[in-house]
């Protein structure tokens, strides 16, 4: 353990910057809920009750599915408020109301034109298919968000690549330009008045923009000015390597410590694949640093990469970054090649830190010397707990005895999904406010 004289740190902000965009995100979503149903009430009721219901739940449906592009447009604004994490788990829940608002469409348009003709529901949608324009994509577009959903759900989604799943989650834009086209050719309240007309074109437009600057227009444009290229290759250890990366005007990429890229490196057999890690430094203008464990083909290929490798890298991304600090004193748990945004973290804090590094034995230490020089240097606490998982070495009592003024600090947590699980029931246990716990659920740290 290291103890140097402490430095102050600048005041937290007065209102978090992820309350602001979230309030934001559930304002955007509450305004256009009223302005659809305005809408939907200008342009009068049908006879049928059933009709009713399936022409509210298709404009709500269509609402809902605008609202998924804007939570997976990786806009760097949201990203550094909210996080992927929190954004992904926000747009598969709404994913699943998305597909109950089309199947109740579904329903209800079919059955309320039945009870108004001889048809059966199947002949019904049959014969709404082949009379009514855009009908017919509607179902296509059904089709597809029902398949996407069943290879989202949870027990798919474990048995499925990522590769195969991500494939036919592509597919989503597919339905998403079937139902707008089945939207314009059908929707009465689409042709309603000419505002509904604008709005509902607005609407898409800001959606469907919002994804092509974000997932397209952003990482091409930084790509080509940054020209990324590896500049070295350093093993850390049998099975965990760092690369560092150059290029140019690098203090003009707005990434901070604690976030990750996706990383592509342009070799002959690698080139396809984008893999996440985290900085493992805080970026200085001139270089970003990633560091890997070797947990398959893709990453045991990094330690072989020539320097000079062309890289394209989409980010920075992540909300675990000292723009959420609430407190000026933090605590930074680490647990095996989670260290790698702590570590870069740690660089960038300002304000007394306490360093938990959790490993199953000393020699799995990566960058340990590096978080003892800097911790040196910070005026920080450093503890390496090394051990097996049993006992529970990050217990309450223990991170209670570690740090007694926990309470008053800033967690910030990165590790294994079942350390992190353990250690977030720890801090609950021991009180600490859920706004002072920062943290990322998916292992995009290594």
């Amino acid at each position: 353990m290291t103890t140097v004289q402490r430095t102050a740190a600048p005041p937290p902000a007065a209102v978090r910057p992820k309350v602001v965009a979230r309030t934001g995100l559930y304002g955007v979503l509450a305004l256009n809920v009223v302005v659809v149903t305005v809408f939907f009430v200008q342009a009068g009721f049908a006879s049928n009750t059933l009709i009713v219901l399936g022409r509210l739940a298709g404009l709500y449906g269509a609402l809902l599915m605008a609202f998924q592009l804007l939570l997976v447009a990786r806009l760097p604004w949201l990203d550094r408020r909210i996080g992927m994490d929190r954004l992904t788990s926000w747009h598969r829940w709404v994913g699943f109301g998305l597909l109950f608002t089309l199947l109740g469409h579904a329903v209800f348009i079919t059955f309320g034109y039945a009870q108004s003709s001889s048809l059966d529901p199947v002949n019904q949608l049959v014969d709404l298919a082949e009379t009514v324009e855009g009908v017919l994509r509607a179902i296509v577009a059904l089709g597809l968000i029902l398949v996407i959903g069943a290879v989202s759900a949870r027990f798919a989604r474990r048995r499925l690549a990522y590769e195969t799943w991500h494939f036919i989650h592509l597919y989503t834009y597919v339905a998403v330009v079937l139902a707008f086209t089945h939207q314009v050719a059908a929707g009465t309240t689409f042709t309603a008045s000419s505002a509904a007309t604008t709005y509902w074109y607005v609407l898409w437009g800001v959606a469907l923009g919002s994804v092509l600057l974000g997932r397209l227009v952003l990482p091409l444009w930084r790509n080509l000015r940054h020209q990324l290229r590896v500049s070295a290759v350093v093993p850390e250890s049998d099975n965990v390597v760092s690369v560092y990366i150059t290029g140019r005007d690098l203090d003009r990429l707005p990434a901070r410590a604690g976030q990750f890229f996706l990383w592509r490196f342009l070799t002959r057999d690698r080139w396809w694949q984008a893999n996440p890690f985290s900085l493992s430094a805080a970026p200085d203008g001139r270089t970003l640093r990633l560091t890997a464990k070797a947990a398959g083909d893709g990453t045991a290929a990094l330690r072989h990469l020539k320097v000079g490798t062309r890289v394209f890298a989409e980010g920075p991304y992540g909300a675990f970054t000292a723009m959420h600090r609430t407190r000026p004193e933090a605590v930074l748990i680490a647990g095996g090649v989670g260290v790698t945004p702590i570590r870069a973290l740690l660089e960038e804090l300002h304000g007394h830190a306490v360093v938990i590094y959790r490993v199953a034995t000393d020699q799995d230490a990566v960058l340990y010397e590096e978080l003892r020089d800097l911790a040196l240097v910070k005026g920080a606490e450093l503890h390496l707990v090394s051990g097996p998982a049993t006992p529970d070495r990050l217990a309450p009592h223990e991170l209670a005895r570690l740090v007694p003024d926990i309470g008053d600090r800033d967690v910030f947590l990165c590790g294994p999904p079942p350390m992190m699980k353990a250690v977030l029931g720890s801090l609950r246990e021991l009180g600490v406010p859920k706004q002072q716990i920062h943290f990322e659920r998916f292992s995009l740290a290594g």
